[in-house]
């Protein structure tokens, strides 16, 4: 009876019953809501979607699944906004900053943008060790890590609270691995704390004639901490005058018992390294607003050399900088001294030969 009610409204709404039949005919499980295309479909297993809905359906969740792991452009340098980044220079370097200088004659061997005032990044470390050294304070001196170093350098750090360490080793961690809050807690430790400390820290830039710097963290956390390639020169040469500063800044590894296990940390600067290399003092810095910076002083075909380079791009630029300076002086210009003919001597007064 009920087929042949149905029968009759689908004859009077004009469709054939054998379209009925056929529908009427579908498996059981199909919703009673579906239409005659779903009724014709093969049944598939719960929970799977129809193969063109699927196909979908995996390239969204690959989109997705890549918008995830893909990183946010990094925020351009301070340099880079201010267009230094497009001076030209014969030696194609990817720094922004470059400044080459003679450290006994105090001679420009190289320059680029050598006046641009921009942050400094953990260079500033090396102002936080000369301000340490010079304050004569004891480096044997055990130091305990507070809560106040995680707060004012929060970055990842195996010196958790509670930690205990000399002021040396503090002093070592900074300059060699660039360890942050120990240089923050260098600064807390200062006599008078971390406020005396900065004070202290702009009375040496001021001593040294640094007119273009001004720090504002023991870390170079912050981008305030701001310098020169020239004042930087200054700074180098200044830290290099202390034994401790430059066998920390070039040390390759030190061990440090941290709770039950033992940390081992690295030199930020892979050159040190590299036995092609005689590195006196070293210093990497790095935050994005000032992109990636080096400071070193080197001995090069014999000549002592400080270089400064500031606002790189890319992780390893500055390395490659460093290295095409190094091929620059030996080839062009130090090399170029060395392979100069020797003067012909013309007398022997006392066994001493006199050149023209």
């Amino acid at each position: 009876m009920e087929i042949q009610r149905l029968t009759v409204l689908l004859l009077a709404a004009g469709l054939s019953v054998a379209t009925f039949s056929v529908s009427a005919a579908a498996p059981a499980e199909t919703s009673t809501k579906a239409s005659t295309a779903t009724a014709f479909a093969k049944p598939r297993v719960q929970g799977t979607l129809p193969a063109g809905k699927a196909a979908m359906a995996s390239n969204n969740s690959t989109r997705f699944k890549r918008a995830a792991v893909e990183r946010k452009p990094l925020r351009p340098s301070e340099g880079q906004l201010a267009g230094l980044n497009r001076a030209e220079d014969p030696l194609e370097l990817k720094s922004s900053v470059a400044l080459v200088v003679n450290q006994d004659t105090d001679e420009i061997l190289f320059e680029k943008n050598t006046h641009a005032v921009l942050p400094i990044a953990s260079i500033t470390k090396l102002m936080t060790a000369l301000v340490t050294v010079e304050a004569n304070l004891p480096l044997d001196e055990e130091l305990v890590v507070s809560q106040n170093e995680v707060v004012r350098a929060n970055v990842r750090s195996n010196l958790r609270p509670g930690v205990k360490l000399s002021r040396d080793t503090a002093l070592h961690l900074a300059l060699m691995s660039s360890e942050n809050r120990a240089a923050q807690l260098l600064g807390r430790t200062y006599p008078g704390g971390l406020d005396a400390f900065v004070e202290a820290m702009n009375a040496k830039a001021r001593m040294l004639d640094m007119s273009d710097s001004h720090f504002a963290d023991p870390t170079g956390l912050s981008p305030d901490n701001r310098s020169s390639a020239n004042d930087l020169v200054k700074l180098v040469k200044a830290a290099y005058e202390h034994d401790v500063i430059r066998a920390h800044s070039v040390s390759g590894e030190l061990a440090l018992p941290v709770g039950k296990r033992m940390v081992r940390y690295g030199n930020t600067n892979r050159l040190t390294a590299n036995p092609d290399w005689d590195i006196g003092l070293q210093k990497t810095g790095y935050i994005s607003a000032a992109g990636r910076c080096l400071v070193m002083q080197a001995v090069v075909e014999g000549q002592r050399v400080v270089m400064v380079l500031l606002d790189s791009v890319g992780k390893y630029s500055r390395i490659g900088d460093a290295q095409r300076i190094r091929d620059w002086l030996e080839a062009k210009h130090f090399g170029a001294a060395k392979a100069a003919p020797a003067s012909k001597p013309i007398a022997n007064v006392a066994g001493l030969e006199k050149p023209i």
